[in-house]
């Protein structure tokens, strides 16, 4: 069965099926059709499913023209019809997985479609989970639903392996295709499938003893980056109470050849990955009776950066004479990083509650996200439309939530009454603070 599957890469007789066409999915749809392979992409979102067939894209950093290229190479189709998944050879579940309210796990997501692709599961398939998640979801959770739909036995009928994802949207330095893969399989022979899988379109495959390491491996990567955010945050905190400017702080630290990574402060975390992955893990830990105690600190300071941003603004407010109550607030920035249209998880939504709750009135600029979407935790603010930076004069004060590249930020210093820059997007100046 394997040796099938295998022989099926190498000659690019293959078909991919990939789940969840965002982010993730998206890039790996365009990787593998470049390799040759025929792929079919499936999303329970039919505008996504309908965007893709019209060649439009709905990622800002994917541009139409590639989709276009998708379709006329005719080894492309979508679809939300997932009985179709019986004709593919390899799937690929890229679904969110997001937290509840009480900061626990939501595998909604990966159950649902593990229970949508159960009943089309064919012997001599390989699955992968690309999913972020803890470590053994895809033994204790994917497999038991697979196996029971289809009433065949993962590892003996079909393949089933871990290897999660590692986007970086709109990065210039590293894509899908260049960025080495973790892949981890619950026996061997899934182990083999899955790195020829991968083999065939990316730099390099990391193989890992189990699905349950390279699950780890992810959290792992995103754990690091929490703390260290954390650690430079409430540096931020103590070094803004002595008047010393924590980004110099930084700079002149990373001069440093060697023991020094810089990581940097900011209004909350944001993205996918970093401020959801830790609590999977210290949620999983509890099963063995282990605390996470410096993971969960990093959480607490990371969550708190928005309400200290905003009690910062009100103090600098206050110095300029301006009450927050009724104060017309333009917040810069509705996506989580710098030139990209992804809100995921951003820290601007949080900041544009605690604004509204104190009495502002908020509009936002963003040229990334000239609508506001819907967003689970924060559904009021969907369809408000950006305005234009050129409006900042408008407003008693400017909050710098994102500092994507291509704003005027000198005009922006000359124009407007007050800024708080939560991002070292501008130099300090005497309508300028940092926050």
């Amino acid at each position: 069965m394997p040796e099938n599957f295998l022989d099926k890469m190498t000659k690019r007789d293959a078909r991919i099926g990939v789940v969840g066409l965002g982010y993730v999915g998206l890039p790996l749809v365009l990787e593998f059709c470049r390799a040759g392979f025929k792929v079919l992409g499936l999303d329970i979102d039919q505008k996504k499913v309908d965007a893709l067939l019209a060649s439009k894209s709905y990622i800002r950093h994917i541009l139409s023209d590639k989709i276009a290229q998708l379709n006329a190479s005719n080894r492309f189709d979508a679809t939300d019809d997932f009985s179709q998944i019986a004709s593919c050879d390899a799937i690929l579940i890229c679904v969110p997985t997001p937290l509840t309210r009480h900061r626990e796990p939501d595998m909604s997501y990966i159950v649902s479609t593990a229970e949508t692709l159960a009943s089309h599961v064919r012997r001599g398939q390989l699955y992968c989970l690309e999913s972020t998640t803890y470590p053994g979801t895809t033994t204790e959770v994917l497999i038991p639903i697979l196996e029971k739909g289809s009433g065949l036995k993962a590892g003996k009928d079909f393949l089933v392996a871990y290897s999660p994802e590692r986007e970086d949207p709109n990065n210039k330095n590293f894509s899908t295709s260049t960025i080495p893969k973790v892949v981890g399989g619950i026996d061997e022979r899934s182990l083999q499938g899955a790195r020829a899988l991968y083999d065939a379109v990316i730099c390099r495959t990391v193989p890992v003893s189990s699905a349950s390491t390279a699950e780890a491996t992810k959290l792992l990567e995103n754990i690091f980056r929490a703390v260290n955010i954390a650690l430079v945050n409430e540096l931020k905190v103590v070094f803004e109470k002595m008047g010393i400017d924590v980004w110099e702080v930084i700079d002149a630290a990373a001069t440093k050849p060697f023991g020094f990574m810089p990581f940097y402060p900011g209004p909350g975390l944001g993205g996918h990955c970093i401020p959801i992955d830790p609590f999977y893990l210290t949620w999983k830990s509890r099963e063995y009776d282990t605390p996470t105690r410096f993971i969960e600190l990093a959480g607490e300071i990371n969550t708190y950066m928005p309400y200290h941003v905003i009690s910062r603004m009100i103090e600098i407010m206050s110095i300029n004479g301006i009450a927050m109550k009724n104060a017309r607030i333009l917040l810069v920035g509705l996506a989580y990083k710098k030139n990209v249209d992804d809100p995921r998880e951003s820290p601007s939504f949080k900041l544009w509650q605690l604004l509204e709750e104190r009495g502002a009135k908020v509009d936002y600029c963003d040229p990334y996200c000239p609508e506001a979407p819907h967003m689970r935790e924060h559904p009021q603010f969907e369809g408000i439309k950006s305005v234009p930076l050129e409006n900042a004069p408008d407003y008693d004060a400017v909050l710098i939530s994102t500092a994507h590249d291509g704003l005027d930020y000198q005009r922006l210093a000359r124009e407007a009454k007050l800024i708080i820059d939560t991002r070292n997007a501008m130099q300090p100046g005497p309508n300028v603070y940092k926050a």
